[in-house]
């Protein structure tokens, strides 16, 4: 028998007795026009429309037919729902394989029952894939001859990067079609919906505004979970003959606790200032706090990243020249690997941060110079250093008496370097921390050798 994607037993059941299975099939949509979200996708004529036709009577055909697609995007944003509307939405053939169980026989299988069916009785086949990036290359490769002669449509479904997990003859004769996170908005008509509908709760319970919040922060943008959730709180509500969700009901019957955070409000902005401020402190256990709450709250974990980006020059700087290296690459590791695993990477950082010595002297040292800019404090560049490699830039004097420090002893040359204005200014002051220590002694014995020549003092 073939793997059909929701057998007619299954669908029977559901039927007979719809309470029976999950909130979140329940609310499955059945037309694209049900489909939450991913709107770039759904626009008239796009290569999913065209799929189930816009009639909704078996797609369009032919050779402007649409191509196989390939699906990307995290888990529980709509994948296999675009697919369960395709198969309920077009009169094609709809068979569904996992590349979890499923091997290079079982693809042949249903290749050749598509080739049956298209010569035999004229009927198309549409094949959904989920998890194609688990194939391994030569199983791929036995997709390649049903795709490129259209023996069937293919809907493959990825969370990884396609470009990576997908070999290219096969990601070449196919069209690539992003999904999008789905927002707040998109979760919230979801959950309303899911309240109301005769297929959903129908009206069995209410949900206030701050258990619809905490209930949003949970989901992370999955709609899966959120309506998972949903029904936990509701079924918890009703057991105690409750009519409405309360933020207590919810945290029970998920055994998750409300953060109170606003990712637009001021919440947003004092946890962020109380984590810079722990980590300038070095107060570790009071920065993780922070981290903790921002997590849990469904902080976007780019954001964090910069902050302890910043936080590794402003409060550590040349103390540790390392936590700027540290907090770049968490950056670039949190963009790579999402939550939830990033949350490791991001307590690594932040920890690396707090314990690490603190200096603020290069943050001090560049406003500083910059107030003296902008007080009109740039005089003309010594004409030493000014560029002398055009043609007749020696007749105005440019370049004449410059000392090239690598021809010295030591590499330094004792000449002014600064316009006449600031010459002698000490923008940076190196404080005794960590590493900045000895910075502080280079730039004391670098100072000396270039104030060599004349003899100039300097001034704070």
């Amino acid at each position: 028998m073939e793997p059909d994607l929701f057998t007619a037993a299954a669908e029977d059941r559901q039927e007979k007795d719809p309470a029976g299975s999950p909130l979140a099939v329940r609310m499955r949509p059945r037309t694209l026009d049900e489909v939450v979200g991913q709107q770039h996708l759904l626009r008239p004529g796009s290569p999913l429309r065209r799929l189930v036709g816009d009639d909704g009577k078996g797609g369009t055909g032919g050779p402007a037919g649409p191509s196989s697609v390939f699906l990307w995007g995290p888990p529980g944003i709509g994948k296999t729902t675009l697919a369960y509307v395709v198969s309920q939405a077009t009169n094609k053939r709809f068979v569904e394989l996992s590349a979890i169980t499923a091997g290079v026989k079982e693809v042949r299988t249903v290749i050749d029952g598509a080739r049956r069916a298209s010569g035999g009785y004229g009927k198309e086949t549409v094949l959904f894939l989920d998890e194609i990036h688990r194939f391994s290359k030569a199983q791929q490769d036995s997709l390649l001859p049903a795709v490129e002669n259209r023996w069937v449509t293919l809907i493959a479904a990825t969370t990884e990067n396609p470009y990576f997990s997908v070999i290219s003859p096969l990601l070449s004769r196919s069209l690539l079609l992003t999904l999008e996170p789905l927002t707040d908005d998109d979760l919230r008509g979801l959950l309303r919906r899911a309240l109301t509908d005769a297929r959903g709760l129908a009206g069995a319970v209410t949900l206030p505004e701050d258990t619809e919040a905490h209930l949003l922060r949970i989901a992370g943008g999955d709609a899966r979970r959120a309506l998972t959730a949903l029904e936990a709180g509701a079924g918890s509500a009703l057991s105690k003959g409750e009519k409405e969700i309360t933020l207590r009901t919810l945290e029970e019957s998920v055994d998750r606790a409300a953060v109170k955070y606003d990712r637009d409000g001021d919440q947003h902005y004092d946890v962020a200032s109380a984590l810079i401020k722990s980590i300038r402190g070095s107060d570790v256990d009071a920065a993780l706090h922070y981290l903790a709450r921002m997590i849990e709250a469904g902080e976007d974990p780019r954001f964090i990243a910069r902050r302890l980006m910043i936080s590794a020059s402003e409060d550590i700087g040349l103390a540790d020249p390392t936590a700027l290296q540290t907090a770049v690459a968490a950056a670039q590791a949190v963009a790579l690997i999402g939550f939830p695993e990033a949350r490791i990477t991001l307590s690594q950082a932040t920890i690396a941060l707090a314990l690490a010595p603190k200096s603020n002297a290069a943050y001090l040292a560049i406003d500083a110079a910059l107030a003296d800019v902008r007080a009109g404090q740039a005089g003309a560049v010594p004409l030493r250093l000014r560029d002398s490699h055009y043609k007749g830039a020696q007749k105005l004097g440019h370049g004449q008496g410059y000392q090239y420090p690598h021809d010295l002893p030591g590499g330094i040359a004792a000449q002014q370097y600064a316009p006449d204005e600031v010459h002698g200014k000490r923008y940076y002051s190196p404080t005794r921390h960590g590493a900045e220590a000895r910075y502080a002694d280079v730039a004391e014995r670098v100072r000396a050798r270039l104030r060599g020549a004349g003899g100039e003092g300097t001034t704070d």
